[in-house]
């Protein structure tokens, strides 16, 4: 078993939350029970999932497709009981979008809502500026679409 808390003691900064795969059971179980056998780096269809701190498959958005297409495959080829049921949600992940965003700094850009399918990134006009991104998170999937679409790396994915 992986005590995550006692690495800490060893960095200067805390390092941001891993981006763990779609419908793991818990982070405990994953690091307990997954073997990083890499099967479901090989697997998945949009070549998000990388190995991560130890060995750990981590999906990284900048990768591949840049978006999770959530087609289960990840759990599939698992050899571990490490993730829930596909009909269940695979994250309560959603985007933010921060204050290095060009349309926030009254820079033309609307490349996160032109890669995002659900269009859950909509933009609101304003007199005087540009159209401002607003993230409506009751429609965001936490795919990842708009973060690989972003110039300067302004979204990031949170648990609400």
């Amino acid at each position: 078993m992986i005590n995550r808390s006692r690495r800490s003691l060893f960095t200067r900064q805390q390092s941001p939350q891993l981006q763990r795969l779609p419908w793991i059971k818990d982070e405990n179980t994953f690091t307990d029970q997954c073997q990083r056998c890499n099967a479901c780096i090989y697997g998945c269809q949009t070549n998000i999932i990388v190995k991560g701190d130890g060995g750990f498959p981590v999906v990284d958005f900048h990768h591949g497709e840049g978006e999770c297409s959530f087609c289960y495959q990840c759990a599939t080829v698992c050899p571990e009981p490490l993730f829930e049921l596909q009909h269940q949600s695979p994250w309560a992940q959603v985007a933010i979008i921060n204050s290095s965003c060009m349309a926030v700094n009254n820079i033309e850009c609307r490349s996160c809502g032109d890669q995002c399918e659900i269009q859950a990134i909509r933009f609101a006009l304003q007199i005087g500026k540009v159209a401002q991104p607003v993230i409506n998170s009751a429609d965001c999937s936490g795919c990842g679409g708009c973060i690989s679409g972003c110039p300067v790396a302004a979204i990031e994915m949170i648990t609400p």
